[in-house]
């Protein structure tokens, strides 16, 4: 019965790991959509200047 119990310790300390991974991931994936979000729009508006000049 301890062993299973340290196991199952040991298993919870690794998935409360994981989660907080998993919310760092979500984090910087948000950031990163943001920017590419802003990048895009950022060359419509290029290519819209490149439009006005031809």
């Amino acid at each position: 019965m301890l062993v299973l119990a340290t196991e199952n310790s040991e298993l919870r300390a690794q998935l409360a790991e994981v989660q907080d991974q998993c919310v760092e991931l979500a984090v910087d994936a948000g950031e990163m959509h943001a920017e590419i979000e802003r990048l895009r729009r950022e060359v419509a508006e290029l290519r819209a200047g490149q439009d006005v000049l031809r």
